[in-house]
């Protein structure tokens, strides 16, 4: 794919000299859309996230820490699977100039069912395999791999993949047009539809189908309010051959970037479940747990709120706009996240211990050393920029070699000192990316030393703060 957007942003020298100087107006729509937007989003990530986690605080008490480990599997292959199939079907609705057109609409939908299918048969697929495997013994009795309830686990999580395939496009044309409202009160809705099933189901039965029935039912509501709720005309079957030919030009990088990202963000489950028993694996992803939601939510809040922004500032051809909006975003993002870097570093343990019983305690160490990713999860704002000038490549790449890092890095450290020293691979294995990082934003004119360097002290902030709560909490 043609790299479009180099000339143009390169034009210009440094964010800090034009921007007092530029009249901004023009664009005003686009910040009080962005910043409403934001808003939602920002209300949506607490909210939504509290709710998650005090339904795992109770079914953690509900629940033995096996199960946790098992869904970890269960999850794992799921995402697995839709990452190696995901050809930005959302991202490219929302960066093409097509993205309202009806033809081009019910062809993202078509390929979209279609999709859905091939992941509920591929899964159906693996849990045979799983079951076979477990008939003839080739997995240790301690590891997780080898639980009983695995295949079937895995063969209904997969059915959510046939639901999420029928979503209607008008979602996506919602988060386009920054509609943040009703995308936002859709997610709650699915979300208390499943925590509610995943409630009542877990306190009569104690059972992992607790948790693979509130996936299924939050598939299946969000997925009838995006047809219902809702404008838009309803989505019909079609097979448009430019619209595909655009799907193919668009997704082609992307579909690379996710087939090698999924080893990256998923590799630590894929080795752990090999060498942890499901107690301990459940253990790690309380740990995961806390700090994923945490990156989620802000990975969820970019890609709602500053690949719209920057896609139309894009369209537009208003490169002094996309630098500034970049420059906004890159600042809120990198304050928050190395803050949080800091903070969860020093006080982790505690909050484990605050959370959860003595079974969890070991998940606190796990996520101090995980919260080092947060240095590197900052720049997600660079690769929703990279998309939205059509930078696809580049984004495989930075995926390429997150995977070759973590499968190089893990299987290494698991033989050295077992999974404590694995751990810190898991934490480290995204830092080589930032030689691309830097590669890129310097070639698009989005790199500024200065910018980067005055922020940094944002980590030793938050140890500060962290230290201080450590102080009060031994205190009180």
């Amino acid at each position: 794919m043609p790299d479009c957007g180099y000339s143009n942003l390169r034009t210009t020298e440094s964010g800090i000299d034009v921007m007092p100087s530029i009249d901004l107006s023009p664009s005003l729509s686009l910040r009080k859309r962005a910043i409403f937007a934001g808003a939602w989003n920002l209300g949506a990530l607490v909210t939504s996230q509290a709710i998650r986690l005090g339904g795992n605080l109770i079914m953690a008490r509900l629940l033995m820490p096996e199960m946790f480990g098992i869904m970890v599997i269960a999850t794992t292959v799921s995402v697995v699977l839709h990452l190696l199939s995901d050809a930005g079907l959302r991202q490219n609705i929302i960066q093409s100039p097509r993205g309202d057109d009806p033809v081009f609409l019910n062809t993202v939908w078509t390929v979209q069912i279609v999709r859905g299918f091939v992941l509920f048969v591929s899964t159906l697929l693996i849990a045979g395999f799983a079951w076979f495997a477990q008939t003839i013994n080739l997995w240790s009795p301690e590891s997780t791999y080898a639980a009983p309830e695995l295949p079937l686990v895995l063969a209904l999580t997969g059915f959510s993949a046939v639901l999420y395939g029928l979503q209607s496009t008008k979602v996506d044309v919602a988060v386009r047009a920054f509609q943040q409202k009703k995308v936002v009160l859709a997610e709650f809705a699915s979300q208390i539809s499943g925590l509610l099933v995943m409630l009542v189901i877990g306190y009569f039965t104690r059972s992992i189908w607790s948790l693979v029935g509130a996936g299924l039912v939050a598939a299946l509501v969000s997925t009838l309010l995006g047809h219902i709720w809702f404008q838009g005309p309803p989505n019909r079957l079609l097979w448009d051959r430019t619209a595909l030919k655009e799907l193919v030009v668009f997704g082609r990088w992307i579909l690379l970037s996710s087939a090698v990202g999924v080893l990256a963000m998923n590799g630590d489950r894929i080795w752990f479940g090999g060498s942890m028993s499901a107690a301990e694996l459940g253990v790690y992803s309380i740990a995961v747990l806390i700090l994923g939601a945490f990156a989620l939510g802000v990975q969820r809040l970019v890609g709602a709120v500053a690949l719209p922004a920057f896609s139309e500032a894009t369209r537009n051809n208003d490169t002094v706009r996309f630098r500034a909006l970049y420059y906004r975003f890159r600042l809120i993002i990198d304050i928050a996240l190395l803050f949080a870097c800091g903070l969860f570093w020093t006080i982790s343990p505690l909050i484990i211990h605050w959370l959860y019983d003595e079974r969890y305690a070991e998940a606190g160490n796990m996520m101090a050393v995980l919260s080092l990713s947060f240095f590197t999860l900052r720049y997600t704002v660079s690769h929703q920029a990279w998309l939205a000038q059509g930078l696809t490549k580049f984004q495989a790449m930075d995926n390429i070699i997150r995977a070759l890092s973590l499968w190089v890095l893990l299987p290494l450290l698991l033989a050295i000192g077992g999974v404590k020293y694995a751990i810190w691979g898991v934490a480290l294995h995204t830092f080589p990316t930032l030689v691309l990082i830097v590669y890129v934003n310097r070639r698009i004119g989005l790199f500024d030393l200065k910018r980067e360097l005055a922020v940094l002290p944002m980590v030793l902030v938050g140890i500060g703060c962290g230290e201080l709560v450590l102080g009060i909490a031994k205190w009180l």
